[in-house]
């Protein structure tokens, strides 16, 4: 399978100063999808301008015709199954079917408080996904769904008509522990990775592209558990997250060499972040643009 190129594009722009134009301007370069992140705000952006990723992605689907869209990733952390199925519903419309939902556990940044709550723990975390999947899963394909859980609750909660994609639209689940393994593997379309987090620091290219093929194996033996081809999965990295950091946008031979160890791998797309100047994604823009352009013809 030829390999996919995709970029996220972070929600910090006015949409009249240049949001419409960056959407539009990847629709342009080609891109699979574009994404965004589904964030109250993040790290060093906190102070800055954020803006929200339904609203985003709706005008972004108004601005494109072709390319897909979603997000990388949404999260239990201030989502609730019924009214993120209710908007999922209303995007894919109005998108025409072109919406991807990234969804994964959350973590511990700003998001985790916003709402006044304490961080929940990596347990507490896995278990609202644990919950929140398969309920949103059935808000997506079911006229009226009623259910009563630990965390998240539904009464006659209606759908109608359903997303445009059918039978819902795709999930890419976020996942590098066990029972996240096991969501993407029975729930998912799409199963998302950053690398090993443990490694970003001090690790290495050769370790990280090692730590990532042991979550692969791992997800194979999840899907494995129910009966599932591994191979039905794309599997989709995020980049940014690994020791390489932003290296791989430095020329378009550093990209297709990084791309093509992680396409052996067995990844079918690769996500790259839209250049931001004075930040951790910045880069050459007219070297992005080259990759963009001519990196999938060079990987095959």
């Amino acid at each position: 399978m030829s390999l996919r190129l995709s970029t996220v594009i972070l929600p910090y722009l006015r949409w009249h100063e240049g949001g419409r134009a960056a959407w539009q301007r990847a629709e342009e370069l080609g891109f699979h999808t574009a994404y965004t992140y589904d964030h109250l705000s993040w790290r060093t952006f906190r102070d800055g301008p954020w803006f929200g990723a339904v609203p985003t992605l709706t005008a972004a689907a108004t601005a494109t015709e072709r390319m897909r869209l979603g997000t990388l990733v949404t999260s239990p952390n201030f989502r609730h199954p019924v009214t993120l199925a209710k908007e999922l519903i209303s995007l894919d419309d109005i998108s025409g079917g072109r919406i991807t939902l990234g969804i994964g556990a959350g973590g511990t940044g700003f998001d985790a408080t916003a709402l006044g709550q304490e961080p929940w723990t990596p347990r507490e975390r896995a278990d609202r996904l644990g919950e929140f999947v398969p309920l949103l899963d059935r808000l997506l394909t079911e006229d009226s769904v009623s259910y009563e859980g630990n965390f998240y609750s539904a009464h006659e909660a209606r759908n109608i008509p359903g997303c445009a994609q059918r039978p819902r639209l795709p999930f890419a689940v976020a996942a590098t522990g066990p029972r996240g393994l096991r969501l993407a593997a029975r729930h998912g379309q799409a199963w998302v990775t950053t690398g090993d987090p443990k490694l970003y620091e001090n690790g290495t290219s050769e370790q990280s592209v090692q730590a990532i093929h042991g979550q692969i194996d791992k997800l194979a033996d999840a899907c494995a558990e129910i009966g599932r081809d591994v191979r039905e999965l794309d599997k989709i990295l995020l980049t940014g997250f690994t020791p390489d950091r932003g290296r791989p946008l430095e020329s378009l031979a550093a990209f297709v060499d990084f791309a093509g160890r992680h396409q052996e791998l067995g990844f079918t797309e690769i996500v790259i972040h839209w250049p931001i100047p004075d930040s951790d994604f910045a880069a050459d823009e007219k070297v992005f643009e080259q990759i963009a352009m001519e990196a999938a013809a060079q990987l095959g």
